[in-house]
């Protein structure tokens, strides 16, 4: 996975939405153990995740700001004096969104256009936001609004004028070892004797959690605005994933869900035509070029047809290095 030096962020005023979710957990984590940020502000709705948080890590640079990603006025403030962005918040479960499409609307879309919005206003450097393969070639409302946000903050960087605030998206795939990852659910029911898969075919991509913060950190330090970043990450057998974790287990069956895929994508046919290949990563460039934004890459085109996806991947965990990834990082709780 790419190194990153990380002292850009030093002396520096970081917010990071979603900020006691898993990821931004990990994140401030990383910050404070590997940079000397002059501040890093927690923006989330739970004040008992927000007082557990503090209670863990202590540091007298964090600040804690409860709020909500609907509320501008609220974000705005939490926004002053801020450098860098980082936008974790969202609805993410599958369920949830469709059974409450307007709540789901209202925090990940409407909440995008709200960070987008309060980061101009109050001068913000840079703005980084995860997005999900979810987004991709969507099945279901969940996935659907993660596309509109993309969409949101990409061509954010057509309303910054003189201000200079630059945003940008990060894509990947599921994140091994965050809360609600299938990990919890499996050794769960391998308890039982009994694992239920969708879909034997089913493959998804997988990336630790230590690696996505550290991917980033490093388009955060990379980007120049309206780039969407895909690291390369392995794929594996959703099959093969219960059988590491419950081997004697009995597996089964039940049919693939509601807005399910049985195979995810990262990169489709139509977005291949505009993304470079950096090694690594790659970089999906906004089809609607921002003049006053200079882009330096340059990297590789793609092949004609080329799509990245879970199922035709050229890189696969093995089930001795999925071992490897479940004892030393277990996932995290809750």
């Amino acid at each position: 996975m790419i190194e990153v030096d990380p002292s850009f962020l030093d002396k520096k005023v970081v917010l990071v939405t979603g900020g006691t979710g898993s990821f931004g957990s990990a994140f401030v984590s990383y910050l404070l153990e590997h940079t000397q940020t002059k501040a890093i502000r927690i923006f989330s709705r739970d004040e008992l995740k927000q007082y557990e948080m503090q209670r863990n890590f202590k540091d007298a640079r964090l600040r804690f700001f409860l709020g909500d990603v609907r509320d501008r006025d609220r974000l705005k403030r939490a926004c002053e004096g801020v450098d860098y962005i980082i936008h974790a918040a969202a609805l993410k479960q599958v369920m949830a969104c469709e059974y409450n499409p307007f709540e789901a609307i209202q925090t990940n879309i409407m909440g995008a256009v709200n960070v987008v919005d309060a980061a101009i206003d109050c001068g913000v450097k840079k703005v980084l936001a995860l997005s999900t393969d979810k987004a991709v070639n969507p099945a279901n409302l969940y996935g659907a609004t993660k596309l509109c946000s993309d969409k949101v903050f990409i061509h954010g960087n057509s309303y910054t004028g003189s201000r200079g605030t630059r945003f940008a998206c990060v894509r990947y795939g599921n994140v091994f070892g965050s809360r609600g990852s299938v990990f919890p659910l499996f050794r769960e029911q391998a308890q039982k004797g009994k694992i239920e898969l969708t879909d034997f075919r089913m493959t998804r991509f997988w990336i630790r959690l230590d690696q996505a913060v550290r991917f980033v950190t490093f388009s955060l330090s990379e980007m120049v605005g309206g780039e969407l970043f895909v690291p390369k990450i392995p794929s594996m057998k959703v099959v093969d994933l219960a059988q590491v974790i419950a081997p004697n287990a009995k597996r089964v069956e039940i049919g693939i869900r509601p807005g399910e895929k049985i195979h995810e994508t990262l990169i489709t046919v139509e977005e291949a035509r505009h993304t470079i290949d950096l090694g690594q990563y790659f970089i999906i460039k906004p089809e609607w070029f921002h003049r006053e934004i200079q882009r330096p890459y340059q990297g590789k085109t793609l092949p004609e047809d080329f799509s990245y996806t879970s199922n035709e991947n050229s890189d696969w965990i093995s089930e001795a290095e999925m071992s490897r990834w479940i004892e030393p990082n277990p996932p995290a709780p809750g």
